[in-house]
């Protein structure tokens, strides 16, 4: 992907986080890779969203060595470094501090099948990692440890992390997965949930396979 177009989508999605509550002020964080040239496009740090534009979008190498840019790159750079390292098929990674996401990461409680919406993550259960200092290599290695194949996790006391094929997949995934988080909490104030079984939840995975619109359909 082109650089100049991956700054422009990240001010374009940094924003609808903002709007769409998944972070509040300057919190989060979102990236896209291009393995072509090995390069990552991220959001700055400490840059409210609002006022974010594509010359503040820095990028990066995957050792968070600067190659663009006159920002600070967002202090969990490693977070998403890592990721891409681990997933070769990621080209995004959303960070969020969402209300319903991070309290269950406060509770240390992991994200259960308590909708069928969660395979969209690869997985019948989001863990979460635990607690780490923001910004930090052990964060992220902990963060990638604890989402093994799927593709989210929540970080202990924290937020959620999502990667993707595309930035819109990844953000779509993060929406998704903070609905889930909403049930399961609200669910859990009045009683005790029903979670989907294994079967149950291997067959709406292989229905998510085949649902939507298909690159290769007409």
């Amino acid at each position: 992907m082109d650089m100049g177009q991956a700054r422009e989508l990240l001010v374009e999605y940094g924003r609808r986080m903002s709007a769409d509550r998944l972070s509040i002020g300057t919190s989060g964080n979102l990236s896209v890779y291009d393995p072509d040239s090995g390069r990552m496009a991220i959001t700055p740090s400490g840059l409210d969203y609002v006022s974010t534009t594509p010359e503040d979008i820095v990028v990066t190498d995957l050792d968070a060595h600067v190659v663009e840019g006159t920002r600070k790159p967002s202090s969990e750079w490693a977070l998403h470094t890592l990721f891409y390292r681990s997933h070769p098929e990621a080209r995004a990674v959303v960070h969020t501090h969402s209300m319903y996401c991070t309290t269950l990461a406060v509770l240390g409680t992991p994200l259960r099948a308590v909708h069928y919406a969660i395979a969209a993550a690869g997985t019948a259960e989001v863990p979460c990692a635990p607690y780490r200092l923001f910004g930090t290599e052990e964060l992220a290695k902990e963060a990638v440890r604890a989402c093994g194949k799927g593709r989210a996790v929540l970080l202990g006391n924290h937020g959620l992390v999502t990667w993707g094929e595309d930035l819109a997949g990844a953000y779509k995934l993060a929406c998704d997965l903070e609905f889930v988080a909403e049930l399961q909490w609200r669910a859990m104030a009045v009683g005790a949930p029903r979670v989907l079984t294994e079967a149950e939840m291997d067959a709406a995975m292989l229905r998510f396979r085949t649902y939507g619109q298909q690159k290769d359909e007409a």
